[in-house]
């Protein structure tokens, strides 16, 4: 299983090198030479994207310790360079952020289920025994999701028929919710990390692991939770569970299953790809490792000693397949293609698109009103700063009179292109959650210097298992500088009020505005409210370029 034979087998270069959209067809990206017994199907972190959309991949996403300058922490014309893309070609607008707008008029909207509901059935045709494997963050992400309580979501996932499906956002519909729909899913919901927090054992809800046998051969299939649920979203919407890396019961389950006659173990991971590096390094015994939460979208697998890591994308812009050579009782070999779901291109599920629209349609005059307009192109990836979050940022600081604006680093969240019309549907696809309230308080300087030195440690610690963050806090009204490679608390400096130039007085309080407190109780108006009439009054939308961080490192 050398690497080199690996990415010869990548399937990747066709439709990447397909100069127009026009010389773009299903079949290129559907083309894929049949190997082995056994074949996966991935897909992650879709956040409730039902419908086709435009999503742009970050320009900035650092990499600290020894995950520096490689995948997926290399982005724009490195990451072309890297993978040989060609510029203009429809993997430079599927991969990268270059010239996002300019390809987005060539090559249009991505996702949407009907079209991967047409890739998976294709998938199935070729080899209908296929395990298809949902990495979670699929019950979040929407007007239609947050008002069905997932309900959209599940009814469409469970028409895709997935194998096993892991968990994050889902748990923030409240334990009680999660419950309810768990319990009627015609498929495995696992999660080896997901315990009883009272008794600090495993819960019946979740199974750590499941067993399938596919094409003669006896896989396991372990469920690893987003570990962090209780610092990066409100504990006491889930107190019954406590979660973790647990890396010492992965490596039991492992040892487990292989006692159990799996000749292929598959963890199915929301750990984020960085932590699922370090994890497959420690623990032997996994053949793949399926990679969700931190979005990224790789042509090729990265190989850890001897575990594939695939990683999928997000917002149902991607499909992973990965063909197995499984043979006496072990990988034998690899084949994957990320397949893109041009949405031009590939020719919806008709029965899909019909549920699909049967779930929408008692929104859909609320979906579609149209808000303002934008002159600028709104997106939200990146490390530190996405257009879409200067204007919650923006919307804080006037609706809620406010000094300084917080607005939470995460990463979903469809794209806007210059000249749209900007829905009530974009502003929900970027806020929509069940705890969205608008705060208003106050800080001290030095308070204010302490959340951002501790959401700063979350993504910038050099050892993966303490990155327990999404990307840095959003900030209006403040300006600072970030040195990545220094100590905790000691990252930030030259805090300065942008309004005066005056540096941040530590005794001094400010009256500070944000969302999506995990403090239970938090009161003040919903968060797409307060953009909604930021948007209403600004008619159309355009955002001064940002550059109140500096970044030193990385």
């Amino acid at each position: 299983m050398a690497a080199s034979a690996l990415y010869g087998a990548s399937g990747f270069g066709r439709w990447a090198r397909l100069a127009a959209q026009q010389a773009l067809t299903q079949d290129d990206l559907l083309a894929f030479e049949t190997y082995g017994n056994v074949s996966l199907i991935h897909v992650t972190d879709i956040h409730a994207q039902l419908k086709p959309i435009y999503f742009r991949e970050p320009s900035v996403n650092l990499g600290v310790g020894g995950n520096r300058g490689v995948v997926p922490h290399i982005t724009g014309a490195d990451f072309r360079r890297f993978y040989g893309i060609e510029d203009g070609s429809p993997s430079h607008y599927a991969l990268s952020s270059g010239d996002f707008a300019a390809l987005a008029q060539t090559y249009g909207r991505v996702g949407g289920l009907d079209r991967v509901a047409t890739v998976i059935n294709a998938i199935r045709a070729d080899r209908p025994d296929a395990l298809l494997l949902d990495g979670g963050d699929t019950w979040h992400g929407s007007l239609t999701c947050l008002e069905t309580q997932g309900q959209d979501m599940v009814n469409v996932m469970n028409a895709l028929k997935p194998d096993a499906m892991t968990f994050h956002w889902e748990f923030t519909l409240g334990s009680d919710r999660v419950a309810e729909l768990v319990e009627g899913l015609p498929f495995a919901a696992l999660g080896q990390n997901i315990f009883d927090a009272e008794w600090d054992e495993p819960t019946e809800l979740f199974k750590p692991y499941e067993f399938f046998e596919r094409g003669g051969v006896r896989i396991a299939v372990i469920g690893q939770a987003f570990p962090y649920m209780p610092i990066a979203n409100p504990r006491w919407m889930f107190p019954e569970y406590s979660f973790g890396i647990r890396e010492e019961n992965m490596a039991a389950m492992v040892e487990e299953v292989r006692a159990g006659g799996a000749e292929l173990v598959v963890v199915l991971s929301h750990n984020g790809f960085d932590v699922d590096k370090k994890m497959a390094s420690r623990v032997p015994g996994i053949d793949v490792i399926l990679s969700g939460h931190t979005h990224d979208a790789l042509p090729e697998p990265v190989q850890v000693g001897e575990t594939f890591i695939i990683a999928s994308g997000s917002n149902g812009k991607f499909v992973s397949r990965v063909d197995l050579d499984v043979r006496d009782g072990r990988m034998m070999g690899l084949r994957h293609k990320l397949i893109p779901i041009f949405s031009d291109v590939i020719a919806p599920d008709p029965a899909m698109t019909a549920l699909i629209d049967a779930e929408r349609a008692p929104f859909a005059e609320r979906l579609a009103e149209v808000i303002g307009q934008t002159e600028d192109l709104l997106y939200r990836r990146g490390n530190f700063n996405g257009t879409w979050d200067d204007l919650i940022c923006d919307a804080l600081l006037s609706e809620r009179e406010a000094e300084i604006a917080l607005s939470p680093g995460v990463r979903w969240g469809p794209s806007v292109l210059p000249g749209q019309d900007i829905t009530r549907e974009d502003i929900f696809n970027v806020t929509s959650m069940t705890y969205g309230q608008a705060y208003r308080t106050e800080m001290t300087g030095e308070f204010l210097k302490v959340v951002l030195e501790d959401v700063a440690d979350n993504i910038f610690n050099p050892d993966p298992y303490f990155q327990q963050g999404g990307d840095m806090v959003r900030t209006g009204g403040i300006g600072y500088r970030l040195e990545v490679d220094k100590p905790q608390g000691e990252r930030i400096s030259n805090l300065t009020l942008l309004k005066t130039g005056e540096a941040i007085d530590p005794a001094r309080n400010y009256v500070v505005a944000g969302w999506a407190s995990v403090n239970e109780g938090t009161e003040g108006p919903q968060i797409w409210d307060v953009v909604e009439s930021h948007i209403r009054k600004q008619g159309t939308v355009k955002l001064a370029p940002n550059t109140s961080v500096e970044v030193i490192g990385g």
